[in-house]
Order: C-alpha cells, then sequence, then structure tokens
C-alpha cells in the first residue's frame, strides 16, 4: 500500500503548505505549477497507454469500454453531478464544505480507483505516483482557501484506495495480466486527458467515461479476455 501512504502523505503535506500560505501567493506562480503538473500528467498517461498496447492481446477491448463507457457515462452523466456539488459549495470559506469538495476531487476519479488495483496485482505504484503529485498541488490550492481541515480528506482517501487495495487483493487469483493490462491503458488514456484539461486544451468529461472501467470486468466474467 505504500501507494496509498504517499498519495496520502501529499495531501496532508499539501494542506499543511496551503494553510501556511493562507495569505495567498501569486496567481503566475500557481497558473505555472499547475501546467507543469499537466505536462506530467500527459507524459505518465501516454507512458502507460504504450505499456499496455505492447502487452495486451485483444485491442478490441479497450476500445468497446471507451465507446460502451462514454455512452453509460453520459447517460448517468456524473460529470455534471459532481459539478453541482462543487459549484454548490463555491466560494464558501466553511471548513466542511472544503472536505467535501476535497473528497470529490480526490476520491472520485480514475486514478484512484485503478492506481489501488494495479498495485495490489502488479505491484505497480506508478498511477498512485501521479495521482499524489496532482493531489498534492490540489491540496495546497484548496487549503489557502479552506484551512488545514483539507487533510482530513487524506484519511478518508487512504480508507477509499486502501478499500479497493486490499478488495483486490483478495480476488488477486480471478484478475488475469490481460484484465490489468486493459486497465492500465484506461487509467492511461484518463490520465492523458486529465493533463490535457489541466492544459486548458480542451475539457473533456472524463468522470462521464468512469463506466469504461467496467467493461473489462465484464468482458472477463463473461470468458472473452
Amino acid at each position: 500500500m505504500l501507494g496509498t501512504i504517499v498519495n496520502t502523505a501529499t495531501i496532508v503535506a499539501g494542506a499543511a503548505v496551503g494553510s501556511f500560505l493562507n495569505k495567498g501567493i501569486e496567481e503566475r506562480y500557481k497558473e505555472r505549477t499547475i501546467q507543469g503538473m499537466g505536462f506530467v500528467a500527459m507524459a505518465i498517461g501516454i507512458s502507460n497507454i504504450s505499456k499496455g498496447m505492447t502487452l495486451i492481446d485483444n485491442p478490441l477491448i479497450f476500445i468497446l469500454s471507451i465507446g460502451i463507457g462514454a455512452v453509460l457515462g453520459e447517460w448517468i452523466n456524473l460529470d455534471k453531478k459532481i459539478d453541482l456539488i462543487s459549484k454548490k459549495y463555491e466560494g464558501s470559506k466553511n471548513p466542511v464544505q472544503g472536505i467535501v469538495i476535497g473528497v470529490v476531487l480526490f476520491c472520485v476519479g480514475a486514478l484512484s480507483i485503478v492506481g489501488p488495483i494495479e498495485s495490489a496485482i502488479r505491484g505497480d505504484n506508478t498511477m498512485l505516483y501521479a495521482n499524489a503529485v496532482l493531489d498534492g498541488i490540489t491540496s495546497v490550492i484548496l487549503s489557502i482557501n479552506y484551512g488545514i481541515s483539507i487533510a482530513l480528506v487524506g484519511l478518508i482517501l487512504f480508507l477509499w484506495q486502501g478499500s479497493i487495495y486490499l478488495g483486490a487483493s483478495a480476488m488477486q487469483d480471478l484478475v488475469t495480466p490481460e484484465l490489468l493490462n486493459q486497465l492500465t491503458i484506461l487509467g492511461g488514456i484518463f490520465i492523458l486527458a486529465t493533463g490535457i484539461n489541466i492544459l486548458g486544451i480542451t475539457k473533456i468529461k472524463i468522470l462521464n467515461f468512469l463506466p469504461a472501467l467496467l467493461i473489462p470486468f465484464t468482458a472477463k466474467f463473461f470468458g472473452i479476455i
């Protein structure tokens, strides 16, 4: 669970730094740092996609996963629901409301789901380390507005990712290399999309693609992979 521990630690550390900087920092420094994280996310995403593509036996699965997942996600419209929660508390300085926003940003995402699975099955913490960097920067920015209470989100994230890690470990015999490679590609696509969003190139509704993660498991259940 090293990746989850690191992810948790960066949120707590980011909250401490942000609280110290609660008088604010110049916008240009925030902007440049965030852009840097966008480039990092894109690089890691491309790396994961490349790694997964060289290992999978059936590329049709991840293609169908994205297509079917997009349709299901758009129907559920999770992105809009989460956006409404964030906007509900926008501009508020209430620490509890800051925690709600933090949970939404840190826990509801592909990296917080696929990362612990990869860590448990393959011992690969790359996705969780990428998530840790992004969450750390976000934690600094949130805690400037909401204070040290954002550190509590680190505990929530630890419990969330820890549960996924333990669940994946318990089902390790059922998770085949092909299934994991399909998830690696999907995770890489989501990381790449996150980087694109951070840089403001376009606005991809990543949350609406999350159902794509269910398709490889469905294919495994029916013996397709």
